[in-house]
């Protein structure tokens, strides 16, 4: 068996044209030939690094963690591959798997490229920035002078980055079509390729800026901030959500590279090909920028998926309406390659959804950021739960590998920490229970601002969310199966209390 796992970052389904989006993307139109498009795919755990996590485990971590290193109890798919004898290979810019929280991933594959240069990437190294130059050249909203944030190194790589063959995810696909052209015909591999875009800054090159015109002549404009939408004006709105659209433009002609190499060597007749996000982006929907900080939108959480299995011809161009999420990822990957898929996933296995043996695998969907609501579907409603008081600090993070985004926990931190026994999922390993202080440097989360409400929508009548429904005996339906999912994930009992749930 062979594979090709993609994975971009960050990709709105509603800019893609199969998904009906407003941005001619005629690759994603070709993969949707060759490929079943599943229409309610959701995300797990949020953002980047917990998503990832979801990926390797098959099982949501955001009830325990927030974004930290895969664990030493984990099922890992590519370590369980490697195991059983399938060689993997990631290709990836996704420069977060080379800081200190998310530092064991990449060692889990057999052998790996690390593309250097996205966004904050430390890869350009300048004592002395030209911040004069880059305050007249970036806008206000974007610019920073210190090295605090992420900002600055961000402008300072791409000073290195001006011809399309030097853009990061150009370099991405030049390996990953360098690993298919030195291996292809070789059997019982993986070749996991992930691209940073489109997640902001949304830098494209100027072929592809140049489509989308927006009357904007201010300074550069790519990378909003993490916020609400309110003192931008409608031509700097516009002037963001083009840029996106160029750089999904870059996204959608990569993966045509990747499609004419499957059409050159006859690929779709023996090598699955997976295509996914791990999050989606709000540019102004809602008022909001971003994610994290906002309820999680289907604009951030019903995420585009193909996948094509040359062991499925009668999948090619079919539409799945099935309600599938990010850990299903992992057994679907697992059962590509024939494999034992662990006791701990708690993710389906979406094979059978291809040649029509099942017509389902869950019946809801639970996603959410470590911290924030709870967040469910069934695919006809979205249900987000929050606490009664977000700020309530009965909040602990359950770990072996203290690490937040780009730092170890802080000795203040672990003071506090103790040994909790365990859970199903750390196979009798003890774990630290540490509490979540407020301040932490993990990544911001929700809460603190007026809509962090308990909600229901009806995704048929209302299909962007914009009028909330009142209907206790839905919400109770919820309740009761957010509760089956906590049980299933044996999540921290503080959860019951934190979210006012009963105990199974």
């Amino acid at each position: 068996m062979r594979v090709v796992f993609l994975l971009f970052d960050s990709l709105n389904r509603r800019a893609l044209s199969p998904y009906g989006g407003s941005i001619s993307t005629p690759n994603f139109d070709r993969l949707a030939a060759r490929a079943a498009t599943f229409d309610r795919h959701y995300i797990g755990s949020m953002p980047c690094m917990p998503a990832r996590r979801d990926l390797h485990s098959g099982r949501l971590c955001f009830l325990h963690r927030s974004w930290g290193p895969l664990e030493p109890f984990d099922d890992s798919f590519p370590a369980l591959l490697k195991a059983s004898g399938v060689y993997s290979h990631l290709v990836s810019d996704h420069y977060h798997y080379f800081e200190d929280g998310g530092s064991t991933y990449h060692n889990r594959y057999t052998t790996w490229d690390f593309i250097r240069g996205q966004e904050s990437d430390p890869w350009v190294a300048m004592v002395e920035p030209p911040l004069e130059r880059f305050r007249k050249q970036y806008h206000e909203l974007q610019f920073e002078d210190t090295r605090d944030g992420y900002r600055l190194q961000g402008m300072l790589n791409r000073e290195k980055i001006r011809e399309e063959h030097e853009f990061p995810s150009v370099r991405c696909f030049d390996s990953a079509l360098g690993f298919l052209e030195e291996n292809g015909k070789s059997d019982n591999w993986l070749l996991h390729l992930e691209t940073f875009d489109p997640h902001e800054p949304f830098a494209a090159p100027e072929s592809y800026r140049e489509r989308f015109e927006t009357g904007y002549n201010g300074p550069r404009l790519d990378w909003p901030r993490y916020k609400r939408k309110d003192t931008e004006t409608d031509l700097e709105v516009a002037e963001i959500r083009a840029n996106y659209a160029a750089l999904v433009a870059l996204c959608d002609s990569q993966l045509g590279r990747i499609l004419d190499d499957f059409d050159a060597n006859d690929r779709w007749k023996d090598t699955a090909l997976i295509l996914t996000t791990d999050h989606g982006f709000m540019l102004g929907e809602h008022d909001w920028w971003a994610k994290n900080r906002m309820p999680f939108f289907n604009e951030i959480a019903n995420i585009p998926l193909f996948i094509h299995h040359p062991d499925f011809p009668e999948a090619a161009g079919t539409r799945i309406d099935a309600l599938t999420q990010t850990m299903d990822i992992m057994p679907t990957l697992m059962q590509c390659f024939g494999k034992e898929i662990s006791e701990n996933v708690r993710g389906k296995s979406l094979l059978p959804l291809l040649d029509g043996s099942k017509n389902s695998v869950r019946d809801i969907a639970l996603y959410g950021i470590f911290g924030g609501a709870i967040n469910a579907t069934d695919g006809r409603y979205t249900y987000f739960r929050y606490p009664a008081d977000m700020e309530n600090r009965e909040l602990y993070e359950y770990t072996l590998m203290p690490m937040h985004n780009i730092s170890l926990f802080e000795i203040r931190e672990l003071k506090e920490a103790t040994l909790h026994k365990g859970f199903d999922f750390t196979k009798g390993a003890p774990v630290l229970r540490i509490p979540a202080l407020p301040d932490a440097k993990r990544s911001p989360t929700q809460g603190g601002f007026a809509d962090a409400n308990t909600v229901l929508y009806d995704l048929e009548a209302d299909p962007f969310q914009q009028q909330p429904i009142y209907d206790d005996q839905i919400a109770d339906g919820f309740v009761s199966k957010i509760v089956e999912e906590l049980t299933s994930h044996d999540a921290p009992m503080e959860l019951y209390s934190r979210f006012d749930l009963p105990l199974s």
